[in-house]
C-alpha cells in the first residue's frame, strides 16, 4: 500500500511559526510563573492576580496565532473541516464530565493532529476548548489556558514522526502513546494555572509566594498527586483505549476525508456556459 502524505490544511508559513513560538514563549511563563518568579518579584507579591493577568494576555495572543495561521492559508475546506471535527469534539466533551476524567475528546485531537498537521491542530485545539466551554457553561479565567494547552496537545500529534510513511500497528502504538504521556501533561499545566489561586493559608500544598522555588515545586507535586493524579491518570487510559480501538476507524474516515478535500488544490470556479444557439424552424 502506497503511504499517503500528510495532509497541509493549514501551512505554516514564517509569520505563523512567529506568532506560534511567540505565543508558547508567553504561554510558558504564564503557566510557569511561580517557579520563575523570584520570591521579592513584584509578580509574587501579586499572586492572586497574575493569572488574570496573563488569561488576558492569552486571549489576545491565542487570537493573534489564529489569525496569522488563517491568514497564510486557512481556506475554505479547512474551515469546512475544523468546524465539523471542533463540534465534534466539543460534543464529545461533556459525556464524561465529572466522571474520574473520562474525557473522550483527547483522542479525537490526537488522531486529527496527526494527520492534519500541526497548524489544523493547534487550530483545532483551540478552537474545540472555546467551543465546549460555550457549550458547559465553562468560562471563567481557566479558559484562555486550557485553549493553549489543548492546541499543544493537538500540535504535538501532528509534530510526531513519520507522517507520511508510518502506518498501521506501529503508528496506533505511537498515538497512544503520545495520547497516554500528553494527557498527564495537559492535567499537570492546568494545575500550574489554577494552583496560584489556592492560598497559602489553606493548605499546605498551596502556593506560597514568599517561599523558594524547591519549597514550592514540592508543595505542586503533592498538589497534583492529591487532587488531580485519578482524572489524570482516567484521561490517559481513556485516550489510550479508544486510540487502539477506534483509531484505525477513525484514522481512515479522517485520510479518505482530507483526500477528497484536496486542501493543496486551489478552490476555483467555472465560468458560466455560454448557452447554445437556438435553432429556427426551417
Amino acid at each position: 500500500m502506497n503511504a499517503q502524505r500528510q495532509a497541509r490544511a493549514v501551512r505554516l508559513g514564517p509569520r505563523s511559526i512567529t506568532a506560534l513560538l511567540l505565543v508558547s514563549a508567553v504561554g510558558v511563563a504564564a503557566f510557569g510563573w511561580p517557579f520563575l518568579a523570584p520570591p521579592t518579584s513584584r509578580l509574587s507579591a501579586h499572586a492572586q492576580d497574575a493569572p488574570w493577568l496573563f488569561a488576558g494576555l492569552l486571549v489576545l495572543l491565542v487570537a493573534v496565532v489564529a489569525a496569522a495561521i488563517s491568514e497564510s492559508g486557512l481556506g475554505p475546506k479547512a474551515v469546512a473541516m475544523l468546524g465539523v471535527l471542533a463540534a465534534t469534539g466539543a460534543a464529545l466533551r461533556p459525556i464524561g464530565a465529572g466522571t474520574a476524567g473520562i474525557e473522550p475528546m483527547f483522542f479525537l485531537m490526537v488522531l486529527s493532529g496527526r494527520v492534519l498537521g500541526p497548524g489544523f491542530g493547534f487550530v483545532l485545539g483551540s478552537v474545540t476548548m472555546f467551543a465546549s466551554a460555550l457549550l458547559t457553561g465553562g468560562v471563567g479565567p481557566w479558559l484562555p489556558f486550557q485553549m493553549l494547552a489543548m492546541g499543544w496537545f493537538a500540535m504535538g500529534a501532528g509534530l510526531l514522526p513519520g507522517p507520511d510513511r508510518l502506518r498501521g500497528r506501529s503508528e496506533l502504538v505511537m498515538l497512544a502513546g503520545y495520547g497516554f504521556l500528553a494527557a498527564f501533561a495537559y492535567g499537570t499545566v492546568m494545575n500550574m494555572a489554577g494552583w496560584p489561586f489556592m492560598s497559602a493559608l489553606a493548605s499546605n500544598v498551596a502556593f506560597d509566594p514568599e517561599a523558594a522555588v524547591p519549597a514550592n515545586l514540592a508543595r505542586f507535586l503533592a498538589y497534583c498527586l492529591a487532587t488531580s493524579l485519578g482524572w489524570d491518570l482516567g484521561r490517559a487510559v481513556v485516550t489510550v483505549v479508544l486510540t487502539l480501538t477506534l483509531g484505525p476507524a477513525v484514522l481512515r474516515a479522517l485520510r479518505r476525508a482530507t483526500r477528497r478535500a484536496a486542501f493543496e488544490a486551489p478552490v476555483t470556479f467555472d465560468a458560466p456556459r455560454e448557452t447554445s444557439e437556438v435553432r429556427r424552424p426551417t
